[in-house]
């Protein structure tokens, strides 16, 4: 059932306010410094959304607000606040391993279960603690399978590279109910000591992961798309690497899926089972708990949200971000996870805290997506809701902070602005977007939302506006 009392104190902004964030008059004309920007990359003033209010009055600016963009990353503001109401900062995931065979001297002589819980985060580490608390359970060696519980999550198979062609990059994981580390692999690539090959490793070494290494060292600086690396996945489990890598790197890395999740999991268990001391002698295969009921052996929980959410906004962590909302699915609507469920958890929280949701069009809730659409001025309303949340110091922390950290690390160092926005960035081909909250050197708070949907714009030209537009609300908004 959906909560009926809100967690958010919306309710309590004044009127004023309210009707500021609903009104559908908008500010006339963009300053003429922001238009001198916008002409000098070629983009047109209806390309661009734009909204610049003070925390609690009416916005300074707001051009083209109500038009619905594409907002690329900047829809997890939303998918984020959403996971801080329904689910709270403290919210942690659970990985539970089962027993059902009898254990003597050590040995399971069966199968051990492992139930998945939809936890965003079971990266490597987290796996090994897992594997550490089952040998402390007093298991050394497993004489079965393991048996991956997958029946939290009922999702439909989808093609990883439906959405830009790339099925092999880590960003288009689809969900799952027991994904350990995104089911990603790093590739290291380095010039071997005889001069003429490469070296290759992996982070983390997976034994069912197999290499063929036909990589060539040439004279060269270390440039160029992949430093020359060609990336192929002949099938489940096989890695072909062909080009010429230059010898200028002295270290290059690709974050690339190769396994089926299954498979992954497989082999990233058994190699940190074997560091705890333990042996597993079976295989692996996907299957139910005999009783869904029985106590697990072994329960592993995540780290809790309000340290997750700034890992999904400041690095925006597409995979992370998709296995969010299908937790606010169950929470809300119970289990199974489902697309559908996570979805109308979204919208519901939205509408019950204020929020216009008439036109919102959710499809990917990471903002890996061509069809979601939503409005500067909606944007602004989650943004305000956000800062007037009891959950407003988890929001505000899990922001990129200018040229510190996460993707604005590099922006605006040693510029006037470093360290007074704190901001969500988004991404696509032909979209630039960033929104968040900045204060301007005059010490004033100011909710910023910047939407730019222009056919052939390129990820740096984007970025280029974004910093101008910025540097001058920082200085003059």
């Amino acid at each position: 059932m959906i909560p009926t009392r809100s967690r958010f104190l919306f309710l309590l902004l004044p009127l004023a306010l309210l009707m500021t964030l609903g009104s559908s008059t908008a500010l006339a004309g963009l300053p003429h410094a922001i238009v001198q920007v916008l002409e000098r990359h070629g983009v047109p003033q209806d390309a661009v959304s734009l909204w610049v209010q003070p925390p609690g009055s009416s916005p300074t600016i707001a051009h083209r607000v109500d038009v619905p963009r594409n907002p690329a990353s900047t829809m997890k503001l939303v998918t984020t606040l959403a996971a801080l109401d329904i689910l709270g900062p403290a919210h942690r995931w659970e990985t539970h391993l089962h027993t059902f065979a009898p254990v003597e001297n050590g040995v399971l002589k069966g199968d051990l279960y492992v139930r998945g819980g939809g936890d965003p985060f079971l990266v490597t580490e987290q796996v090994w603690k897992l594997a550490g608390a089952l040998r402390r359970s007093g298991i050394e060696r497993i004489e079965g399978d393991l048996v991956f519980d997958l029946s939290h999550y009922d999702v439909a198979p989808e093609d990883p590279g439906e959405f830009d062609g790339q099925a092999f990059r880590a960003y288009n994981q689809p969900p799952h109910a027991l994904l350990m580390n995104f089911n990603a692999v790093r590739f290291e690539f380095r010039p071997a000591e005889d001069g003429r090959s490469v070296r290759v490793t992996t982070d983390p070494p997976l034994s069912r992961l197999q290499l063929d290494n036909r990589l060539r060292l040439a004279a060269g600086p270390c440039e160029g798309y992949q430093r020359g690396v060609a990336y192929h996945v002949e099938d489940a489990g096989r890695v072909r690497l062909e080009g010429n890598f230059p010898r200028g790197c002295d270290q290059y890395s690709l974050l690339r899926t190769a396994l089926g999740p299954e498979a992954y999991a497989h082999g990233l268990f058994s190699e940190l089972w074997e560091q705890w001391g333990g042996t597993l002698d079976g295989n692996w295969r996907i299957g139910m708990l005999p009783d869904k009921d029985a106590r697990p052996r072994v329960v592993h929980e995540s780290p809790p949200l309000g340290d997750l959410i700034r890992l999904i906004n400041k690095y925006s962590n597409n995979v992370m971000t998709r296995q969010l909302k299908l937790a606010l699915g169950v929470e809300v609507y119970e289990g199974p996870a489902t697309v559908d469920k996570g979805h109308a958890a979204i919208r519901a929280t939205l509408a019950r805290n204020g929020v216009d949701t008439q036109g919102l069009e959710l499809d990917n809730a990471a903002g890996l997506s061509r069809s979601n659409r939503i409005t500067a001025r909606q944007l602004a309303q989650v943004l305000q809701v956000g800062r007037n949340s009891p959950y407003m110091p988890e929001y505000l922390s899990s922001l990129a902070i200018s040229g510190e950290d996460g993707t604005l690390r590099r922006r605006f160092v040693d510029a006037p602005g470093a360290g007074d926005m704190r901001m969500k960035t988004g991404y696509l081909n032909g979209v630039s977007a960033v929104a968040g909250y900045l204060r301007t050197a005059r010490g004033e708070d100011r909710i910023v939302v910047l939407m730019i949907n222009h056919p052939g714009l390129q990820h740096w030209r984007g970025t280029q506006i974004q910093d101008g537009i910025l540097d001058w609300l920082h200085a003059n908004g």
